[in-house]
């Protein structure tokens, strides 16, 4: 396949530079050359098929992910890189930093790559079996592309044609429910397109499409999209004179709830996930490795291969940067970013206390600071999935590189501050560690999650880690089955899943049962799809932003002092029999501010955009 692709772009340029004239003035613009070209053959249309891919990115594996606005991280570099949004005070004019995975010129020049597919590849004479199928992705990334721009900015123009230079591109906005109208339609066309065709990892497939319909089903179906109940919650909202472009103005809200209850129900049952079978909760070390096979997408050695199964939608990852199939941009060393400074990584993407704080017991009760026991000793009897996630003081990791390894010999990880015969100790991965201190958490935690456990893998060293992004994956789909489910009146059936997840990590089954219920649902949805990329839109989702994500950012300050009459470990390890370790949480305002205001609900188009496109009406609050 790669040769494939190299041979393609190879003969694509050649075709270009054939195609100029003696006249530069009338050469044919280079996108048209390309596309003339692309639809001549199969493998040079996979090729343009494989360019509509490539503005996926690395999903959620860049540097400042999208958990970092919300309640479950922080960035650690670039000062306050994201307060612009976070501190309320983002505008048309100054944009708050905003991914190329959702930005809205970047996503329409996407669909641009789509519409041109779409156009061109039913007048081609390939086999049926390969027009059809290429045919069905274009439209499948179409849908995602758009249900992007939907997800951040409400209903937006529908383009369904690839502009030319000098065209008219003033297009007013489509309404919220004839966007996802929009969506759900292409997302129907490539199931059916996709049928029965094998596309292989990385690309669209039936399944891919039901399970991203559902999801958008799931959206459109929320509260935050019903336009009676914004209304009532929000006056910044409510008070929008195009209401239309952000909710549902109409309908029946319970209908749009069975409709994402029946999309979910569907895709469950055409495919399968990871071990959600079980009649009762795994071992607490066996829930642990469950959900770390699960992140890792059967791409470790460490890890369960059949959990591949999880993924509907994957964005893979190559040993290398170099291209590797469908993926111009190659792989991307997850590790280096996110590990531990006292490793030489970055420490980019760091958890925040609050995050921490909201894994259960193991007994299934709530982590309570003001319960002695539990404040005495924070990280014991917690969901497995907070060892399988979070990077914390004490926890086992992985060999330390040689030039830091007389250091800690025992491999653990050092966010704290101990006791030492000749004064304090400073934690190798601390803001004040001798390794690169400028690289160090501000939280006291650094991100497991994705990073592959092999101890083999030195993260500062090797580009190998191949641990796919989760796109969509088929416990997201159950999680969604069991929100319908509960807005529905069925309750049992969504207890039912809920436990089925828990049993997975290990976590008791739960009985609750009205608000009780939603809450735990909630809770769980932030454990199990934590960095995920669905914080975000959840809380909005929900009304509730202002009570999670908008909350001020928190850490942990650890000190360890020697208990009487012991000798302190040299080097340091951490060892709750010489030491006593203390606890406090900590704000950290003077690294973020963040606060709520109810313009945040969606971004802003930007100017530039607006006075391009004067039919452009702007979003609530700006």
């Amino acid at each position: 396949m790669k040769n494939i692709i190299y041979k393609s772009y190879l003969l694509l340029g050649m075709m270009i530079l054939a195609s100029c004239s003696e006249d530069f003035l009338e050469t044919q613009p280079l996108d048209k050359v390309s596309a003339d070209a692309a639809w001549s053959d199969p493998a040079l249309a996979e090729a343009a098929i494989f360019g509509a891919y490539s503005s996926l990115g690395y999903g959620g594996f860049e540097d400042n992910g999208l958990a970092n606005i919300t309640d479950q991280s922080l960035f650690t570099h670039a000062g306050r890189f994201n307060e612009v949004f976070t501190q309320g005070t983002e505008t048309p004019g100054s944009l708050g930093f905003t991914s190329a995975t959702y930005k809205w010129d970047d996503m329409y020049a996407a669909i641009r790559k789509t519409n041109i597919a779409i156009a061109n590849l039913p007048e081609t004479d390939f086999e049926a079996e390969v027009r059809d199928k290429l045919l069905g992705e274009a439209y499948f990334l179409r849908a995602y592309y758009y249900q992007q721009l939907w997800r951040f900015y409400g209903g937006v123009p529908l383009i369904e044609v690839a502009y030319e230079l000098n065209e008219d591109y003033k297009v007013p906005r489509n309404t919220f429910s004839e966007t996802a109208d929009f969506i759900i339609a292409d997302l129907d066309r490539a199931a059916e397109l996709l049928d029965q065709k094998e596309t292989g990892p990385g690309r669209a497939s039936k399944i891919a499409a039901m399970a991203l319909k559902a999801r958008v089903l799931l959206y459109a179906a929320s509260d935050l999209h019903d336009g009676n109940k914004v209304s009532a919650a929000s006056a910044v909202l409510g008070g929008y004179s195009n209401l239309e472009l952000i909710a549902y103005t109409s309908g029946d809200q319970n209908a749009r709830w069975t409709a994402a209850k029946v999309a979910a129900k569907a895709v469950m049952d055409a495919a399968s996930g990871y071990k959600l079978d079980l009649a009762g909760p795994v071992s607490p070390e066996e829930g642990k490795q469950n959900y770390v096979s699960v992140y890792l997408g059967g791409k470790s050695t460490v890890g369960d291969a059949s959990a591949a199964v999880e993924l509907l939608f994957q964005r893979v990852h190559s040993a290398d940067y170099k291209q590797e199939d469908i993926w111009p941009l190659g792989g991307i060393n997850f590790g280096l970013n996110n590990g531990p400074n006292g490793y030489h990584n970055w420490s980019t993407n760091t958890p925040l206390q609050l995050l921490v704080d909201d894994y259960e017991m193991m007994d299934g009760s709530k982590f309570d600071w003001d319960n002695p026991e539990h404040a005495k000793d924070p990280y014991a009897d917690r969901d497995p999935r907070f060892y399988a996630t979070i990077l914390y003081d004490g926890a086992d990791w992985k060999p330390r590189p040689s030039d830091v390894a007389p250091l800690d010999p025992v491999n653990q990880i050092q966010t704290g501050y101990y006791e030492g015969a000749d004064g304090t100790i400073n934690g190798l991965d601390t803001r004040s560690s001798t390794i690169e201190n400028w690289n160090g958490s501000f939280t006291g935690y650094n991100l497991r999650k994705f990073i592959d456990p092999n101890p083999a893998l030195a993260d500062n060293l090797s580009n190998a880690q191949e641990i796919p992004w989760p796109f969509i994956r088929y416990t997201e789909v159950v999680l969604n089955y069991i929100e319908a489910c509960i807005e529905t009146g069925e309750e049992g059936e969504a207890l039912a899943w809920l436990n089925k997840i828990r049993y997975r990590v290990g976590m008791p089954e739960v009985t609750d049962m009205g608000d009780a219920l939603v809450e735990r649902y909630r809770n769980e949805r932030r454990i199990e799809l934590a960095f995920e990329e669905h914080r975000y839109h959840d809380a909005r989702r929900w009304l509730i932003p202002e009570e999670t994500v908008g909350r001020p950012v928190t850490g942990i300050n650890i000190r360890a002092s020697l208990k009487p009459g012991a000798t302190p470990h040299e080097p340091y390890r951490h060892d709750k029999d010489v030491y006593d370790y203390t606890y406090k949480v900590v704000n950290n305002t003077d690294k973020e501010i963040r606060v709520w205001d109810d313009k945040m609900y969606y971004r802003p188009i930007a100017r530039e955009e607006v006075n391009k496109n004067d039919l452009l009406i702007q979003n609530p609050g700006y």
